[in-house]
């Protein structure tokens, strides 16, 4: 029997505006919209201002005197070192009071990636964690487990609860600070207020390479959120926009760079790994730093026509991961895992695409920064 897709509470925006609606890790999402495309939303975020529904990635909440323990036995970084909300209780934060904001992996026993995850500290025992939608049944299973043997912590599945939209760009937070209540948070940290009139919980994150904020609401103020922000210019944006954004600034996707098969180390991630802390698959990623990688995660670009896809063999060893046309850069771009002894940039790949070899060199991360 066939899976009936879930819908975000912007999917008749959506289709109003023109999406080109596509399944994605079981939810219908917009990979672009007929009457703009992908150059058009994707050069938005670069030079003004763009607004993605990301409704689809999961919340899970972490309560509790014992939250903090459980989440540094999960998640590779190091969890204390995130700053609670000045003067939070210990339910959660109060409006303008701004809490940390932290990216990490979480492993398998044997140092594979399981997720990578944001996770925001909302008070002095209440922590939110950012899941991949593929991935977020899995993650909730893995965190009620490990809180069975922890007394003092609660695990809640909050994907139901929230509504989740990227405003990125060099006008974003303008925009955004414009129609709220309180100054916004600083780049990775979050902190609630009110936005248009709504309560949000407004973070410093994003995944485009680009200045922004990524807004939580209520699931029925997001038609009202996402309408003030439309009509202030910001630009819908889907997700193939988003993909070329965050492959332009090198940021890994889960089940292209990240997996099971492929340790933190290797992908180039080991500056959110603590192994001091004792999370699971520390001793794998320990050794696997100190062995140093067989592999390593590049950046190249094509020198010449064509685009490299996922999956493409690399001559001498290796395979691409992910690659894309770049708008701002206009030629083929991509990340892959290649020898670690090839992996140094300047050095020159031969890829195979559809059984013509293209030339590529590797090159410093990120691929676009901006005045670069």
């Amino acid at each position: 029997m066939p899976t009936t897709l879930r819908r975000t509470p912007l999917f008749d925006r959506h289709v109003a505006a023109g999406a080109r609606l596509v399944d994605f890790a079981g939810w219908q999402m917009p990979v672009l919209y007929e009457q703009t495309g992908i150059r058009a939303e994707h050069m938005a975020v670069r030079e003004d201002c763009g607004v993605f529904d990301v409704s689809h990635m999961g919340q899970i909440e972490a309560s509790g005197p014992q939250a903090p323990a459980l989440l540094q036995r999960l998640l590779s970084n190091d969890v204390s070192a995130m700053p609670s909300p000045v003067g939070a209780p210990a339910g959660g934060a109060g409006a303008g009071e701004a809490g940390g904001a932290q990216y990490s992996v979480m492993c398998r026993e044997d140092g594979g990636v399981l997720d990578d995850l944001l996770t925001y500290r909302l008070g002095a025992d209440r922590y939110l964690t950012v899941t991949n939608a593929a991935n977020h049944t899995r993650d909730l299973d893995r965190f009620r487990a490990q809180a069975q043997t922890l007394a003092g912590v609660e695990v809640t599945d909050r994907i139901d609860d929230y509504a989740m939209l990227a405003v990125q760009g060099p006008r974003a937070r303008a925009l955004v600070q414009e129609i709220c209540d309180s100054p916004l948070p600083a780049r990775m940290t979050a902190a609630s207020g009110w936005v248009a009139g709504l309560e949000v919980l407004v973070c410093g994150t994003g995944y485009t390479g680009e200045d922004g904020v990524e807004l939580l609401c209520r699931g029925d103020d997001a038609p009202a959120l996402w309408d003030e922000l439309v009509g202030r210019g910001a630009l819908p944006a889907g997700l193939a926009a988003r993909d070329t954004l965050r492959l332009e600034a090198c940021l890994p996707l889960y089940g292209n760079e990240l997996s099971v098969a492929r340790n933190p180390i290797e992908a180039g991630l080991g500056w959110c790994c603590k192994e001091g802390t004792g999370f699971i698959g520390s001793q794998a990623v320990r050794a696997a730093r100190a062995d140093g990688p067989l592999e390593k995660l590049v950046a190249f670009m094509l020198d010449g026509p064509g685009i490299a896809r996922q999956g493409n063999p690399i001559v001498g060893g290796g395979e691409v991961t992910s690659g894309t046309l770049s708008p701002c850069l206009g030629v083929g771009i991509g990340m892959a895992y290649v020898p670690a002894e090839r992996a140094a940039p300047g050095t020159v790949l031969e890829i195979d695409v559809r059984g013509k070899m293209r030339p590529a060199v590797i090159s410093q991360k990120p691929l676009y920064r901006r005045g670069k």
